[in-house]
C-alpha cells in the first residue's frame, strides 16, 4: 500500500520567517570570518596577483620586493598590537607558574586565602600565601617580569628596582617566605603582619611616586 503525502508549501511570509529563524542560529555568526581573516585573504590574493604574468608585468622586481616587505611588516605589527592586548594582562599574569608552583589565583584571591588562614591561626600558610599575593600583585600590574621558576629572592630584587626604598623590606619578606616554605620553620603572627603590611603598602603605591 502506497501512501501519498501532499507536500507543504509555505507562503511568502511563512518562508521568510523560517529563513530568518534559521539565519539567527549562533553557528552562522561563529562561521563568519573576522576582519583579520578578511585582511589576510585580501593580502594573499593581492600577492598572488602580483606574481602572475598579468600583475607582475606591470611592476618591476624591486617594486615587488618593497611591496612584500611593507605587507609583512604591517602584518607583524598587527600581530604585536592585537595579539597582546593590554586588557588581558591580569589573565596572562595568572596563567603562569608562581614561585615554583602552578597557581591561577589572582592577588585578591591569594590575599583573601591568606587572611582566612591567619584567622584560623595557621601562620605558616598565611605567610606563604601573603608573599604569593605580593608577587602576583606585582605581576598583574606589569611591574615585574620574572623568569620562569624565579625564586622569592629574585622576585624581591625585581620589585626593589621598582620600589628601591623598600629593598630591605622586600628582601626580608622573601627570606620569611623561604624560611617557612623550604626550611619548614614555624611562622608567627608578627611575621605575617610584617608581610601583609609590605603587600598593602606596595599595592597602594605607584612607581612614578617613588624617588629615584
Amino acid at each position: 500500500m502506497t501512501l501519498a503525502f501532499e507536500p507543504f508549501v509555505p507562503d511568502g511570509d511563512e518562508a521568510r520567517r523560517w529563513a530568518e529563524q534559521e539565519l539567527a542560529e549562533p553557528r552562522y555568526d561563529e562561521a563568519k570570518p573576522t576582519w583579520f581573516d578578511l585582511l589576510a585573504r585580501d593580502v594573499v590574493r593581492y600577492l598572488n596577483d602580483l606574481f602572475t604574468p598579468e600583475g607582475g608585468g606591470q611592476v618591476g622586481p624591486l617594486a615587488l620586493v618593497i611591496v612584500c616587505i611593507v605587507i609583512v611588516a604591517a602584518l607583524v605589527a598587527a600581530l604585536i598590537v592585537w595579539g597582546r592586548p593590554r586588557g588581558s594582562r591580569a589573565v596572562r599574569a595568572t596563567g603562569r607558574d608562581l614561585l615554583g608552583e602552578r597557581d591561577d589565583r589572582t592577588a585578591a584571591q591569594l590575599r583573601a586565602d591568606a587572611e582566612r588562614a591567619a584567622r584560623s591561626g595557621d601562620w605558616d600558610a598565611a605567610t606563604i600565601l601573603r608573599f604569593r599575593a605580593l608577587a602576583r600583585g606585582m605581576l598583574e600590574r606589569d611591574l615585574i617580569d620574572p623568569a620562569p621558576g624565579a625564586t622569592a629572592q629574585a622576585i624581591a630584587r625585581d620589585a626593589a628596582r621598582v620600589f628601591p626604598d623598600e629593598t630591605t623590606a622586600l628582601r626580608e619578606a622573601a627570606a620569611a617566605f623561604d624560611d617557612v616554605r623550604y626550611l619548614e620553620h614555624r611562622s608567627s603572627e608578627e611575621r605575617y603582619r610584617f608581610l601583609s603590611g609590605i603587600d598593602e603598602r606596595l599595592a597602594s603605591r605607584h612607581p612614578e611616586a617613588v624617588a629615584a
